[in-house]
């Protein structure tokens, strides 16, 4: 099945006001990780305070943005931003870095567990548990602003995008049920088996995602001025790597992470 693209980025339109779809998946984001989050304190799932959770979701918010858009500027096009710094204020404009938001929630963790005096192993659980969602959102709207699409196939599926004469992979539908929706529900289905006193989710979630995430690079177009670049592998996969690495350590040294 083809699908040509027609899909509009902006979800609702007020005179001069454009609430875009990639803005509505960050904020529906948010919102499903703070309900989810509570949700989980109340079930016992987790030993946590309610009381820590809004202000975990507030700077959440801000490590989210200034991780992902500081690990694009750094990580995808360094020299055109420090030609034009005043250019990495325009997140209006788009360019964000998962690994980077990654980078910002993990500091965030470090930081916040310290000041409240929690286990960093027990928010990191937390975050791990509800973040997917939001990563399956943001994924749905790349799709529908036809941004990071798939490379080019010939396979009896596709989607055709505007001005397009060849049919593309749709990798953002890929990564949206690989990264976020598959990852959730095992996460959560790990979560209510005895496994958990076992393993903990944080390094089972960056095990999965970067394997995931890796695999689905072959699937979706590397950056125009980038390109493939070690071993023909994208910036996507080489910054997954280490993330891998770091979840397999995790994994490893179980007993002594679930003390800190």
């Amino acid at each position: 099945m083809i699908y040509e693209h027609n899909l509009n980025p902006v979800a609702v339109e007020f005179f001069s006001l454009k609430i875009h779809w990639y803005s509505l998946a960050y904020v529906l984001g948010f919102i499903f990780c703070n309900y989810y989050s509570k949700y989980l304190i109340k079930q016992k799932l987790l030993k946590l305070e309610l009381s820590i959770i809004d202000d975990l979701i507030t700077w959440l918010i801000v490590a989210v943005l200034i991780g992902g858009r500081l690990g694009y500027v750094i990580f995808y096009n360094f020299d055109f931003y420090f030609s034009n710094p005043l250019e990495i204020l325009k997140i209006w404009q788009g360019g964000m870095s998962f690994h980077g938001a990654l980078i910002g929630v993990i500091v965030l963790i470090i930081f916040f567990s310290r000041i409240k005096k929690i286990k960093f192993s027990q928010l990191a659980n937390l975050v791990a548990y509800s973040s997917p969602i939001g990563i399956f959102l943001g994924r749905l709207a790349n799709f529908i602003n036809a941004e990071l699409v798939g490379r080019p196939t010939d396979g009896t599926w596709g989607v055709l995008y505007k001005s397009e004469l060849y049919t593309r992979h749709p990798s953002q539908i890929y990564e949206a049920l690989c990264e976020g929706l598959i990852i959730f529900l095992l996460l959560n289905l790990f979560m209510r088996s005895n496994l958990k006193d076992k393993f903990n989710g944080y390094a089972l979630f960056l095990i999965f995602y970067s394997l995931f995430r890796f695999s689905l690079e072959f699937f979706r177009q590397p950056d125009s001025h980038l390109g493939l670049i070690i071993g023909n592998m994208s910036m996507g996969q080489i910054l997954t790597l280490p993330m891998l690495i770091i979840g397999i350590i995790f994994l490893k040294n179980e007993k002594k992470l679930k003390n800190i």
